[in-house]
């Protein structure tokens, strides 16, 4: 059974040491997983992990997008999902959804996709390689079966197929 791979690339304004981005530090809570934003998807219905979470942040791979002597830094996330509508509940409620309202005051403004979400098979262990390549593709040629955001998506025969309301308000009933 195929599963959705959900990725997300942001740049800071500041350091992270910086008074502007305290916010996003207390929120993604890098120090203390369990109480993150992270941590607040492990037991949502749907979620199913979050492949090479052992890779130091910072040395993980960018997207192009990413510009060393230009940008401080680029916190990114990764994960699996059984389905769209679990990945979208989450996304859109609960302390993920507080801190999207925040976003303007930590991040820049984008001109890239900020995340990108793809089917893979049971058999294939996606990577943040990978991650970057779709983020990019995702830019370069718009949605695509093979890299799609919420505005457009795709079943995994690559079907465009519309989100089920009834799903999204099920799951968003068990995300914390």
């Amino acid at each position: 059974m195929a599963r959705i791979a959900f990725a997300t690339f942001g740049v800071l304004r500041a350091p992270l040491d910086d008074p502007q981005t305290q916010g996003f530090i207390n929120i993604a809570n890098i120090a203390n997983i369990a109480e993150s934003v992270f941590g607040s998807a492990i037991g949502t219905k749907g979620f199913l992990g979050a492949p090479n979470m052992d890779m130091d942040m910072g040395n993980r791979p960018k997207p192009r997008f990413f510009v060393a002597d230009k940008h401080v830094f680029a916190p990114t996330t990764f994960s699996l999902w059984a389905d769209l509508e679990s990945v979208f509940a989450f996304a859109y409620n609960g302390i993920h959804a507080e801190a999207l309202k925040h976003r303007k005051e930590w991040f820049l403004t984008p001109e890239w996709p900020t995340y990108v979400a793809w089917w893979v098979d049971d058999n294939h262990e996606p990577d943040w390689a990978e991650a970057c390549d779709r983020l990019e593709q995702i830019h370069d040629q718009g949605p695509t079966p093979h890299a799609f955001d919420f505005g457009k998506t795709f079943d995994p025969d690559g079907v465009e197929y519309r989100l089920d309301s009834n799903i999204i308000q099920d799951r968003k009933t068990t995300v914390s």
